[in-house]
Protein backbone atom coordinates (compact mmCIF):
# COMPACT_ATOMS: atom_id res chain seq x y z
CA UNK A 1 0.00 0.00 0.00
CA UNK A 2 1.41 3.58 -1.13
CA UNK A 3 -0.01 6.46 0.61
CA UNK A 4 0.52 10.12 -0.61
CA UNK A 5 0.66 12.77 1.77
CA UNK A 6 -0.18 16.64 0.22
CA UNK A 7 1.01 19.43 2.69
CA UNK A 8 3.60 17.04 4.27
CA UNK A 9 5.93 19.65 5.95
CA UNK A 10 3.05 20.58 8.35
CA UNK A 11 3.10 20.05 12.03
CA UNK A 12 1.00 17.19 12.14
CA UNK A 13 2.73 14.90 10.04
CA UNK A 14 5.02 12.63 11.88
CA UNK A 15 2.10 12.32 13.98
CA UNK A 16 -0.21 10.75 10.74
CA UNK A 17 3.01 8.79 10.12
CA UNK A 18 2.96 7.50 13.51
CA UNK A 19 -0.37 6.52 13.36
CA UNK A 20 -0.65 4.77 9.89
CA UNK A 21 2.37 2.68 10.72
CA UNK A 22 1.31 1.57 14.13
CA UNK A 23 -1.54 0.01 12.34
CA UNK A 24 -2.00 -3.01 11.32
CA UNK A 25 -2.18 -1.69 7.26
CA UNK A 26 0.14 -3.26 4.73
CA UNK A 27 2.04 0.02 4.37
CA UNK A 28 4.72 -0.16 2.10
CA UNK A 29 5.40 3.82 1.55
CA UNK A 30 4.23 7.03 2.68
CA UNK A 31 5.40 9.93 0.63
CA UNK A 32 5.42 13.08 1.77
CA UNK A 33 5.39 16.22 -1.03
CA UNK A 34 5.35 19.88 0.15
CA UNK A 35 5.80 23.10 -1.65
CA UNK A 36 7.80 23.95 0.97
CA UNK A 37 11.19 21.66 0.25
CA UNK A 38 13.18 23.34 3.20
CA UNK A 39 10.53 22.66 5.66
CA UNK A 40 9.86 19.46 4.41
CA UNK A 41 13.13 18.58 4.79
CA UNK A 42 13.10 19.62 8.82
CA UNK A 43 9.95 17.82 9.54
CA UNK A 44 10.43 15.07 7.30
CA UNK A 45 13.19 13.21 9.81
CA UNK A 46 10.99 13.76 12.46
CA UNK A 47 8.37 11.61 10.49
CA UNK A 48 10.80 8.73 9.77
CA UNK A 49 11.63 8.56 13.54
CA UNK A 50 8.51 8.49 14.52
CA UNK A 51 7.35 5.47 11.69
CA UNK A 52 6.85 1.47 13.00
CA UNK A 53 7.44 -1.49 11.09
CA UNK A 54 8.99 -1.42 7.89
CA UNK A 55 7.34 1.40 5.74
CA UNK A 56 9.63 3.92 4.16
CA UNK A 57 8.61 7.41 4.60
CA UNK A 58 9.50 9.42 1.37
CA UNK A 59 10.42 12.78 0.83
CA UNK A 60 9.17 13.82 -2.71
CA UNK A 61 10.23 16.53 -5.15
CA UNK A 62 7.54 16.93 -6.92
CA UNK A 63 3.79 16.25 -6.36
CA UNK A 64 3.74 13.78 -9.01
CA UNK A 65 5.84 11.31 -7.32
CA UNK A 66 3.94 11.22 -4.25
CA UNK A 67 0.49 10.76 -6.06
CA UNK A 68 1.62 8.25 -8.51
CA UNK A 69 0.09 4.49 -7.94
CA UNK A 70 -1.09 5.74 -4.34
CA UNK A 71 -4.41 3.72 -2.83
CA UNK A 72 -4.68 6.86 -0.20
CA UNK A 73 -3.44 10.68 -0.67
CA UNK A 74 -4.41 12.96 2.41
CA UNK A 75 -3.93 16.38 1.88
CA UNK A 76 -3.41 19.07 4.61
CA UNK A 77 -2.02 22.37 3.55
CA UNK A 78 -2.17 25.84 4.48
CA UNK A 79 -2.24 28.21 1.72
CA UNK A 80 -0.01 31.35 2.76
CA UNK A 81 0.94 29.61 5.86
CA UNK A 82 0.23 30.22 9.62
CA UNK A 83 1.07 34.13 9.12
CA UNK A 84 -1.74 34.37 6.63
CA UNK A 85 -4.43 33.13 9.37
CA UNK A 86 -2.74 35.37 12.10
CA UNK A 87 -3.38 38.20 9.87
CA UNK A 88 -6.40 37.02 8.77
CA UNK A 89 -7.69 37.24 12.66
CA UNK A 90 -6.42 40.12 13.09
CA UNK A 91 -8.42 41.98 10.54
CA UNK A 92 -11.39 39.93 11.69
CA UNK A 93 -10.41 41.51 15.17
CA UNK A 94 -10.18 45.04 13.93
CA UNK A 95 -14.15 44.38 12.60
CA UNK A 96 -15.29 43.76 15.77
CA UNK A 97 -15.83 39.99 14.86
CA UNK A 98 -13.86 37.39 16.44
CA UNK A 99 -10.31 36.09 14.45
CA UNK A 100 -10.71 32.28 14.29
CA UNK A 101 -9.22 30.57 11.24
CA UNK A 102 -11.94 28.59 10.26
CA UNK A 103 -15.23 30.64 11.53
CA UNK A 104 -16.54 34.02 10.54
CA UNK A 105 -14.59 36.13 8.37
CA UNK A 106 -11.26 34.60 8.49
CA UNK A 107 -12.61 31.40 8.17
CA UNK A 108 -14.21 32.63 4.93
CA UNK A 109 -10.81 34.07 3.30
CA UNK A 110 -9.29 30.52 4.25
CA UNK A 111 -11.77 28.66 1.79
CA UNK A 112 -11.78 31.56 -0.57
CA UNK A 113 -8.01 31.07 -1.18
CA UNK A 114 -7.18 27.19 -0.63
CA UNK A 115 -10.54 26.14 -2.67
CA UNK A 116 -8.59 26.44 -5.98
CA UNK A 117 -5.47 24.76 -5.25
CA UNK A 118 -7.92 21.66 -3.72
CA UNK A 119 -9.73 21.53 -6.84
CA UNK A 120 -6.53 21.37 -8.77
CA UNK A 121 -4.62 18.81 -6.44
CA UNK A 122 -8.28 16.63 -6.43
CA UNK A 123 -8.28 16.96 -10.68
CA UNK A 124 -4.60 16.00 -10.56
CA UNK A 125 -5.15 12.84 -7.99
CA UNK A 126 -7.96 11.70 -10.03
CA UNK A 127 -5.55 11.83 -13.54
CA UNK A 128 -2.69 10.18 -11.89
CA UNK A 129 -4.19 7.44 -9.67
CA UNK A 130 -7.92 7.37 -9.96
CA UNK A 131 -8.37 4.68 -7.44
CA UNK A 132 -7.10 6.79 -4.84
CA UNK A 133 -9.28 7.55 -1.99
CA UNK A 134 -8.80 11.23 -1.43
CA UNK A 135 -8.74 11.99 2.62
CA UNK A 136 -9.04 15.86 3.44
CA UNK A 137 -8.06 17.26 6.23
CA UNK A 138 -7.60 20.75 4.54
CA UNK A 139 -9.60 23.52 6.44
CA UNK A 140 -12.54 24.36 6.40
CA UNK A 141 -12.66 20.72 5.94
CA UNK A 142 -16.55 20.70 5.10
CA UNK A 143 -16.53 23.71 2.13
CA UNK A 144 -12.84 21.99 0.95
CA UNK A 145 -14.48 18.42 0.51
CA UNK A 146 -17.31 20.10 -1.24
CA UNK A 147 -15.31 21.71 -3.55
CA UNK A 148 -13.11 18.93 -4.52
CA UNK A 149 -16.13 16.85 -4.72
CA UNK A 150 -16.66 18.55 -8.17
CA UNK A 151 -14.14 17.20 -10.00
CA UNK A 152 -13.78 13.57 -7.83
CA UNK A 153 -16.15 11.34 -6.03
CA UNK A 154 -13.30 9.88 -4.11
CA UNK A 155 -12.92 12.90 -1.54
CA UNK A 156 -13.98 12.10 2.26
CA UNK A 157 -13.49 15.09 5.10
CA UNK A 158 -12.02 13.76 8.12
CA UNK A 159 -11.55 15.97 11.30
CA UNK A 160 -11.15 15.09 14.73
CA UNK A 161 -13.81 17.59 16.97
CA UNK A 162 -16.72 14.86 16.72
CA UNK A 163 -14.64 12.16 17.38
CA UNK A 164 -12.99 13.89 20.39
CA UNK A 165 -16.51 14.86 21.72
CA UNK A 166 -17.76 10.96 21.77
CA UNK A 167 -14.72 10.60 23.71
CA UNK A 168 -15.28 13.08 26.49
CA UNK A 169 -19.42 12.23 26.32
CA UNK A 170 -18.46 8.72 26.84
CA UNK A 171 -15.99 9.53 29.37
CA UNK A 172 -18.23 11.74 31.56
CA UNK A 173 -21.28 8.57 31.08
CA UNK A 174 -18.11 6.59 32.48
CA UNK A 175 -18.80 4.15 29.53
CA UNK A 176 -16.47 2.73 26.97
CA UNK A 177 -16.64 4.29 23.90
CA UNK A 178 -16.36 2.04 21.33
CA UNK A 179 -19.49 0.32 22.76
CA UNK A 180 -21.59 3.23 21.97
CA UNK A 181 -23.45 4.71 19.29
CA UNK A 182 -23.35 8.15 18.88
CA UNK A 183 -26.15 10.19 16.97
CA UNK A 184 -24.30 13.37 15.76
CA UNK A 185 -25.09 16.01 13.00
CA UNK A 186 -24.53 19.26 11.69
CA UNK A 187 -21.89 20.52 9.53
CA UNK A 188 -17.62 20.82 10.10
CA UNK A 189 -17.07 22.44 13.08
CA UNK A 190 -20.87 22.99 13.84
CA UNK A 191 -22.84 20.13 15.02
CA UNK A 192 -24.75 18.26 17.86
CA UNK A 193 -24.69 15.48 19.65
CA UNK A 194 -28.01 14.54 20.04
CA UNK A 195 -27.98 11.09 21.69
CA UNK A 196 -25.46 8.42 23.08
CA UNK A 197 -26.70 4.44 22.93
CA UNK A 198 -25.31 1.96 25.01
CA UNK A 199 -26.78 -1.56 24.56
CA UNK A 200 -29.44 -0.19 23.09
CA UNK A 201 -30.49 2.30 25.93
CA UNK A 202 -30.03 6.61 25.66
CA UNK A 203 -28.16 8.10 28.19
CA UNK A 204 -27.55 11.72 27.93
CA UNK A 205 -30.66 12.00 30.41
CA UNK A 206 -28.37 11.09 33.11
CA UNK A 207 -26.13 13.77 31.99
CA UNK A 208 -28.67 17.09 32.14
CA UNK A 209 -29.10 16.83 36.06
CA UNK A 210 -25.28 17.03 36.57
CA UNK A 211 -23.34 20.05 36.06
CA UNK A 212 -20.02 18.49 37.07
CA UNK A 213 -20.32 15.74 34.38
CA UNK A 214 -21.75 18.48 31.58
CA UNK A 215 -18.51 20.80 32.31
CA UNK A 216 -15.97 18.15 32.24
CA UNK A 217 -17.09 17.28 28.85
CA UNK A 218 -15.11 20.71 27.20
CA UNK A 219 -11.60 21.09 28.09
CA UNK A 220 -12.09 24.93 28.57
CA UNK A 221 -15.11 26.96 29.82
CA UNK A 222 -17.27 27.32 26.45
CA UNK A 223 -21.09 26.03 27.57
CA UNK A 224 -22.71 26.77 30.98
CA UNK A 225 -24.66 23.89 32.15
CA UNK A 226 -27.80 25.30 32.18
CA UNK A 227 -27.83 26.38 28.74
CA UNK A 228 -27.17 22.57 28.04
CA UNK A 229 -29.77 21.28 29.93
CA UNK A 230 -32.28 23.61 28.09
CA UNK A 231 -30.58 23.07 24.71
CA UNK A 232 -30.93 18.91 25.45
CA UNK A 233 -28.40 18.54 22.88
CA UNK A 234 -24.45 18.79 23.15
CA UNK A 235 -22.66 21.09 21.04
CA UNK A 236 -19.29 20.44 19.06
CA UNK A 237 -16.88 23.12 20.82
CA UNK A 238 -16.81 25.61 17.48
CA UNK A 239 -20.64 26.28 18.27
CA UNK A 240 -19.17 28.29 21.21
CA UNK A 241 -18.45 31.27 18.30
CA UNK A 242 -22.11 31.22 16.91
CA UNK A 243 -23.33 30.93 20.37
CA UNK A 244 -21.31 33.33 22.46
CA UNK A 245 -19.98 35.51 19.42
CA UNK A 246 -19.32 38.48 21.89
CA UNK A 247 -17.56 36.88 24.73
CA UNK A 248 -15.55 34.88 21.96
CA UNK A 249 -14.48 38.23 20.76
CA UNK A 250 -13.75 39.81 23.84
CA UNK A 251 -11.78 37.14 25.26
CA UNK A 252 -9.49 37.55 22.13
CA UNK A 253 -9.37 41.51 22.07
CA UNK A 254 -8.11 41.29 26.44
CA UNK A 255 -5.49 38.94 24.97
CA UNK A 256 -4.38 40.98 22.37
CA UNK A 257 -3.64 38.25 20.42
CA UNK A 258 -5.95 35.07 18.32
CA UNK A 259 -4.60 31.88 18.35
CA UNK A 260 -3.40 32.19 15.10
CA UNK A 261 -0.45 34.50 16.86
CA UNK A 262 0.15 31.74 19.23
CA UNK A 263 0.13 29.02 16.80
CA UNK A 264 3.00 31.22 14.75
CA UNK A 265 5.30 31.44 17.66
CA UNK A 266 5.01 28.21 18.82
CA UNK A 267 5.90 27.07 15.06
CA UNK A 268 8.70 29.28 14.97
CA UNK A 269 10.34 27.92 17.75
CA UNK A 270 9.35 23.93 17.21
CA UNK A 271 10.96 24.87 13.48
CA UNK A 272 14.10 26.71 14.63
CA UNK A 273 15.04 23.84 17.40
CA UNK A 274 14.89 21.19 14.99
CA UNK A 275 16.55 22.79 12.81
CA UNK A 276 19.72 23.77 15.13
CA UNK A 277 22.87 21.48 14.32
CA UNK A 278 23.40 21.11 17.96
CA UNK A 279 20.00 18.79 18.04
CA UNK A 280 22.14 16.02 15.97
CA UNK A 281 24.89 15.76 19.13
CA UNK A 282 21.79 15.17 21.17
CA UNK A 283 20.44 11.80 19.31
CA UNK A 284 18.01 11.54 17.00
CA UNK A 285 15.04 10.73 19.85
CA UNK A 286 15.98 14.18 21.34
CA UNK A 287 13.84 15.81 18.23
CA UNK A 288 11.00 13.44 18.50
CA UNK A 289 10.66 14.87 21.87
CA UNK A 290 10.91 17.95 21.57
CA UNK A 291 7.73 17.39 18.90
CA UNK A 292 5.54 15.59 21.54
CA UNK A 293 6.70 18.93 23.46
CA UNK A 294 5.18 21.23 21.34
CA UNK A 295 2.23 19.40 20.63
CA UNK A 296 1.31 18.82 24.30
CA UNK A 297 1.56 22.44 24.43
CA UNK A 298 -0.33 23.05 21.32
CA UNK A 299 -3.40 21.15 22.46
CA UNK A 300 -3.09 22.52 25.97
CA UNK A 301 -3.40 25.59 24.76
CA UNK A 302 -6.14 25.52 22.35
CA UNK A 303 -9.54 27.61 23.04
CA UNK A 304 -7.56 28.78 26.30
CA UNK A 305 -7.58 32.72 24.35
CA UNK A 306 -11.61 32.32 22.98
CA UNK A 307 -12.78 31.17 26.28
CA UNK A 308 -11.20 33.63 28.69
CA UNK A 309 -9.32 30.10 30.47
CA UNK A 310 -6.31 31.55 32.75
CA UNK A 311 -4.69 28.40 31.85
CA UNK A 312 -3.96 25.63 29.40
CA UNK A 313 -5.20 22.39 29.91
CA UNK A 314 -2.53 19.65 29.55
CA UNK A 315 -4.62 16.58 30.65
CA UNK A 316 -4.24 13.86 27.90
CA UNK A 317 -8.04 13.02 25.94
CA UNK A 318 -9.79 10.81 28.16
CA UNK A 319 -10.47 8.43 25.35
CA UNK A 320 -9.18 6.44 22.46
CA UNK A 321 -11.05 7.64 19.54
CA UNK A 322 -10.49 10.82 19.14
CA UNK A 323 -6.69 11.97 17.59
CA UNK A 324 -5.44 13.17 14.85
CA UNK A 325 -3.78 9.80 14.34
CA UNK A 326 -6.20 7.45 15.42
CA UNK A 327 -9.01 8.71 12.87
CA UNK A 328 -6.56 9.18 10.33
CA UNK A 329 -5.58 5.10 10.39
CA UNK A 330 -9.37 4.18 11.33
CA UNK A 331 -10.55 5.62 8.03
CA UNK A 332 -8.06 3.99 6.12
CA UNK A 333 -8.25 1.09 7.80
CA UNK A 334 -12.22 0.74 7.30
CA UNK A 335 -11.87 1.22 3.65
CA UNK A 336 -9.26 -1.76 3.02
CA UNK A 337 -10.26 -4.35 5.55
CA UNK A 338 -14.06 -3.90 4.75
CA UNK A 339 -14.90 -3.25 8.26
CA UNK A 340 -17.89 -1.59 7.70
CA UNK A 341 -16.64 0.85 11.09
CA UNK A 342 -18.57 3.94 11.75
CA UNK A 343 -16.62 7.09 11.95
CA UNK A 344 -17.92 10.70 11.58
CA UNK A 345 -16.82 11.85 8.36
CA UNK A 346 -17.52 14.84 5.87
CA UNK A 347 -19.74 13.38 2.86
CA UNK A 348 -22.45 14.19 0.11
CA UNK A 349 -26.02 14.47 1.88
CA UNK A 350 -28.02 12.65 -0.33
CA UNK A 351 -30.87 13.09 1.69
CA UNK A 352 -29.46 12.05 5.20
CA UNK A 353 -30.12 15.42 6.63
CA UNK A 354 -33.64 16.29 5.75
CA UNK A 355 -33.46 19.75 6.39
CA UNK A 356 -30.04 20.50 3.77
CA UNK A 357 -30.15 20.18 0.06
CA UNK A 358 -28.97 16.74 -1.20
CA UNK A 359 -25.38 18.13 -2.90
CA UNK A 360 -24.58 19.68 0.34
CA UNK A 361 -21.72 18.39 2.42
CA UNK A 362 -22.79 17.69 5.63
CA UNK A 363 -20.57 15.67 8.68
CA UNK A 364 -22.38 12.87 10.01
CA UNK A 365 -21.31 9.18 10.94
CA UNK A 366 -20.83 6.70 8.27
CA UNK A 367 -20.39 3.19 7.95
CA UNK A 368 -17.61 3.00 5.93
CA UNK A 369 -16.22 0.28 4.23
CA UNK A 370 -14.61 -1.11 0.73
CA UNK A 371 -16.81 0.90 -0.79
CA UNK A 372 -16.40 4.45 0.50
CA UNK A 373 -18.54 6.20 3.32
CA UNK A 374 -22.14 5.60 3.26
CA UNK A 375 -23.58 8.64 5.86
CA UNK A 376 -26.52 6.89 8.40
CA UNK A 377 -29.93 8.71 8.34
CA UNK A 378 -30.08 11.76 10.55
CA UNK A 379 -33.69 12.80 9.16
CA UNK A 380 -34.86 16.91 10.68
CA UNK A 381 -32.87 17.94 12.81
CA UNK A 382 -34.49 19.47 16.27
CA UNK A 383 -35.79 23.14 16.07
CA UNK A 384 -33.70 24.78 17.66
CA UNK A 385 -30.69 24.45 16.01
CA UNK A 386 -32.47 24.26 12.43
CA UNK A 387 -32.14 27.62 11.14
CA UNK A 388 -28.40 28.51 12.38
CA UNK A 389 -27.59 25.20 10.44
CA UNK A 390 -29.06 26.26 7.35
CA UNK A 391 -27.85 29.58 7.09
CA UNK A 392 -24.35 28.91 8.06
CA UNK A 393 -24.59 25.95 5.41
CA UNK A 394 -26.43 28.50 2.77
CA UNK A 395 -22.84 30.90 3.40
CA UNK A 396 -20.74 27.84 2.92
CA UNK A 397 -22.81 27.36 -0.64
CA UNK A 398 -22.14 31.03 -1.49
CA UNK A 399 -18.43 30.45 -0.45
CA UNK A 400 -17.64 27.55 -2.53
CA UNK A 401 -19.39 29.06 -5.32
CA UNK A 402 -17.63 32.75 -5.56
CA UNK A 403 -14.39 30.47 -4.64
CA UNK A 404 -14.70 28.45 -8.17
CA UNK A 405 -15.86 30.98 -10.15
CA UNK A 406 -13.21 33.56 -8.38
CA UNK A 407 -15.46 36.34 -8.04
CA UNK A 408 -15.04 39.24 -6.23
CA UNK A 409 -18.68 40.20 -5.91
CA UNK A 410 -20.02 36.34 -5.18
CA UNK A 411 -17.05 36.69 -2.77
CA UNK A 412 -19.09 39.67 -0.79
CA UNK A 413 -22.32 38.23 -1.18
CA UNK A 414 -21.31 34.86 0.28
CA UNK A 415 -19.45 36.90 3.53
CA UNK A 416 -22.64 39.02 4.17
CA UNK A 417 -24.43 35.52 4.49
CA UNK A 418 -22.60 34.43 7.43
CA UNK A 419 -24.26 34.80 10.56
CA UNK A 420 -21.29 36.38 12.44
CA UNK A 421 -21.15 39.55 9.65
CA UNK A 422 -24.08 41.98 10.77
CA UNK A 423 -24.50 43.24 7.16
CA UNK A 424 -23.57 43.61 3.30
CA UNK A 425 -21.46 46.68 3.85
CA UNK A 426 -19.38 44.96 6.81
CA UNK A 427 -19.08 42.23 4.36
CA UNK A 428 -17.46 44.52 1.76
CA UNK A 429 -15.42 46.52 4.04
CA UNK A 430 -14.20 42.75 5.22
CA UNK A 431 -13.27 41.42 1.68
CA UNK A 432 -11.76 44.74 0.79
CA UNK A 433 -9.11 44.26 4.17
CA UNK A 434 -9.02 40.55 3.50
CA UNK A 435 -8.18 40.80 -0.48
CA UNK A 436 -6.25 39.49 -2.33
CA UNK A 437 -8.24 36.53 -1.90
CA UNK A 438 -6.64 34.67 -4.86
Amino acid sequence: MKIGVIGGAGVRTPLLVSGLTASDLPIDEIALYDIDQARLSIIGPVAEQMGHGGARVRLCRSLAEAIAWADFVFTSIRVGGIERRSRDEAIAQRHGIVGQETIGPAGFAMAARTIPHMVRYAQQIADASPRAWIVNFTNPVGMVTEAMRTVSDRVLGICDTPTELFGAVAHALDLDPSGCAFDYFGLNHLGWLREVYSAGEPQLHRLWSDADRLQAIYKMPLFDSGSLRRLKLLPSEYVYYYDQPRRAFDNVRRAGHSRGHVIEELNRALFDSLADPQADHAGPYDRVARYRSYLSLRSGTYMQIESGASDPNLSPPPSELGGYDRIAASVVRAIHFNTRDIIPLSVVNRGTIADLLDSDVVEVPCVVDANGARALHVGHVPDRVRPLLQRVKQYERLTVGAALAQSLDAARAALAANPLVPDQAAADALVDDLAPLW
